[in-house]
């Protein structure tokens, strides 16, 4: 049962490290002449970086991403809770809504980047890779998530 909860754990906190990297990281697209991310766009050639776009859907995205990484982390401090304070044979149903809720709100911050960004992205430019880190956090967020819900307290 140990090694059960120290593979969920792990797990968990591997989806929380992909969601950090992916939002705090300037590379959601790369170029020859720059990167962009959610906050800044910064040019290669200059080496400055400019504020983000302000348009509806980049801060859509930018609350979406926020709001994984905060439901993440309260499923993590609730596990943990609810570890200590839940009765035997209790299923772990809030830490795993909240973690499916993360992921939830991964995907769609993810969708509306990927629907929106070739109106903002030139052509010449590629996803970069904390796009697709992004991508990654979420089946693990929402595979934790489920194994929460299935998850049984046993002594």
């Amino acid at each position: 049962m140990l090694l059960l909860l120290l593979g969920i754990v792990a797990l968990h906190i591997a989806a929380l490290v992909l969601l950090f990297v992916s939002t705090i990281v300037s590379v959601w697209t790369t170029g020859e002449t720059g990167t962009a991310d959610l906050w800044t766009n910064c040019s290669t050639a200059t080496g400055y970086c400019d504020p983000g776009s302000a348009g509806e859907w980049i801060q859509a995205v930018q609350a979406l991403m926020i709001l994984s990484i905060i439901f993440s982390f309260l499923s993590l401090f609730l596990f943990f809770c609810q570890l200590f304070t839940l009765q035997k044979g209790g299923r772990f149903f809030l830490t795993g809504t909240f973690q499916i809720l993360a992921s939830l709100f991964v995907m769609s911050g993810a969708i509306i980047y990927t629907v929106m960004s070739p109106e903002w992205v030139p052509d010449t430019d590629s996803f970069g890779f904390s796009y697709i880190l992004a991508w990654v956090a979420f089946p693990l967020a929402l595979i934790s998530g489920l194994i929460y819900v299935i998850l049984r307290k046993r002594e």
